[in-house]
Formats: structure tokens, sequence, C-alpha cells
């Protein structure tokens, strides 16, 4: 398989569609999930950012130096994206968080024993702060260092670190909330 730096000088140099198509295969599953994550709503928001995610890495792809990542570098346009339609469409964006956390509870009651755990733990990463629901996302479904993750989140590593901690341990309560309250009273 050729590696990511090999497709980019490709499409650089000779403006090659087919190595772009191949990046754009590769790491098109990892910024959509990152978006379905971040957005807690319908799926096809998410590929409309994900388009639009990798237009922006096409048009900017000479500004890439390969210092993290290639899926990182996406991460972080996907990032920004997402955050650019959310001061455009705020109201829009709160409407749809509030409708996907009613359509997961609906969901709960009549999914199967694993279809409901995946949804159960959609709607608790819905909750988290955006912050730490990016974090989580990027470092565990995705595989990001913490150095990448907090890269693409443009903040120190140290926060990043932070991001995670409070995410897993809110998640935890959200997802246990009787053993949670018994930890914290402790």
């Amino acid at each position: 398989m050729v590696e990511d730096a090999l497709l980019i000088a490709r499409v650089l140099r000779y403006d090659d569609r087919a190595a772009f198509g191949e990046l754009v295969h590769r790491h098109q599953g990892a910024v959509r999930g990152f978006l379905r994550r971040m957005q807690g709503a319908s799926g096809d928001f998410a590929d409309d950012l994900a388009q639009e995610t990798f237009l922006k890495a096409h048009h900017s792809l000479a500004d890439f130096r390969g210092a993290g990542s290639f899926r990182a570098w996406l991460c972080s346009i996907a990032a920004n994206e997402l955050r650019a339609e959310w001061r455009r469409r705020r109201r829009r964006a709160q409407f749809m968080e509030e409708e996907m956390s009613d359509e997961s509870a609906a969901a709960i009651d009549g999914a199967g024993e694993s279809e409901c755990a995946d949804r159960e733990l959609a709607a608790a990463l819905a909750k988290l702060p955006e912050a730490q629901r990016a974090a989580l996302a990027l470092c565990f479904e995705h595989g990001l260092t913490h150095e990448e993750a907090a890269a693409v989140l443009q903040c120190p590593v140290g926060t990043l670190k932070s991001h995670v901690a409070r995410g897993k341990l809110r998640l935890r309560a959200l997802l246990e909330p009787g053993e949670a309250d018994v930890q914290a009273s402790h």
C-alpha cells in the first residue's frame, strides 16, 4: 500500500485525482465518524461537512507540513468546519442535539442489547461538553495520540489530557449512575 506522503506528493506534483481519491477513501470514515460524534445528530449533516473538509483539504494540501499524521490534519480541518457551521447555525445545531437525545431514548427501547449499548454510549457522548467529546473521539475512536489530538483541537497537550480524563469520568457517571455516585462520595 502506498503511504499517504507519496499520495500527497503525487497530488501536489501531478494534480493526480486518483491519488487524492485514495486519500479520501482511506480517511473518510475517520473524518465522518469524528464529525458525527462531535455534532451528535444525523449522518447527513456530518457527511456534508466531511465533503467540505475534503474540498478544503484538497485546496490547501500544499499547507500540510507532515508534522503530524494526515488524518490528524484532516480532523483539524473538520473541527474548524464544524465550528464555523455551528457559528452560522447555532440555533439549528442546538435543536438537532435536543432531537438526537429524544430519538436515542426512543431507539433504546426497541433496540437489541448491542444496539442499545451503542445508542446509550452515543447519547451519553452527546451530553458531554464539546471539548471532552472531541478529545475522547479523537483519542479512542480514531486512535490519535494526545499530541495529535491537541493539535487538532488547538490546545496544549495538558489541557487535552484533562479533557480526556474529565470526559471519561463524566461518561462513566452517565453510563453507570449508581456506581459513579458511590465513587463520588468517597
